[in-house]
């Protein structure tokens, strides 16, 4: 019976283990809200504020939408920095422009029409994830491997009652 019961708990330990590494449903955001991708009235104050009111993860999508003419364009971090259109990583030109965060780098777009990145700050860095951050953990082989290991021993206890 002891033997039973300790396989149930081990089972339902690793369970819930699984569940909490998991992680919680990916979120899908529009870049800006209700601005959207378009010019900022304040700079590129409003996205870099918009951007740090949001926690990105892993499999998240941030959705840019815009109306008139502008383009996104993912890019480094120093072409980012002085707004250097030339060598995008990727550059959409047609509205709306999905793009799933699949990693914790962090990514850096700006528009590439006239003078809207560099005079007009329109222009976002996504930071997704952080080190301490047990939300992106579930995409870590290491700790999910480590969680198997930890509630394979508490099974594993458990079973030797």
């Amino acid at each position: 019976m002891a033997n039973q019961m300790g396989l149930h708990v081990g089972c339902l330990l690793l369970v819930v283990a699984v569940t909490l590494l998991k992680g919680a449903a990916a979120e899908n955001y529009t870049v800006g809200d209700d601005l959207g991708w378009n010019i900022p009235p304040l700079g590129s104050i409003a996205y870099k504020t918009w951007a740090n009111k949001k926690s990105f993860q892993i499999g998240d999508t941030i959705v840019f939408n815009w109306t008139g003419s502008h383009t996104v364009a993912e890019v480094s971090e120093a072409n980012y920095g002085n707004c250097t259109k030339s060598n995008p990583l990727a550059l959409y030109d047609s509205s709306p422009v999905p793009i799933t965060l699949t990693s914790n780098l962090t990514r850096y777009f700006i528009c590439t029409v006239d003078d809207h990145c560099k005079g007009l700050g329109q222009k976002v860095t996504i930071k997704i994830g952080g080190d301490d951050d047990w939300g992106n953990s579930a995409y870590s082989p290491t700790l999910n491997i480590a969680a198997l290991l930890f509630c394979s021993a508490i099974a594993a206890f458990f079973l030797s009652f």
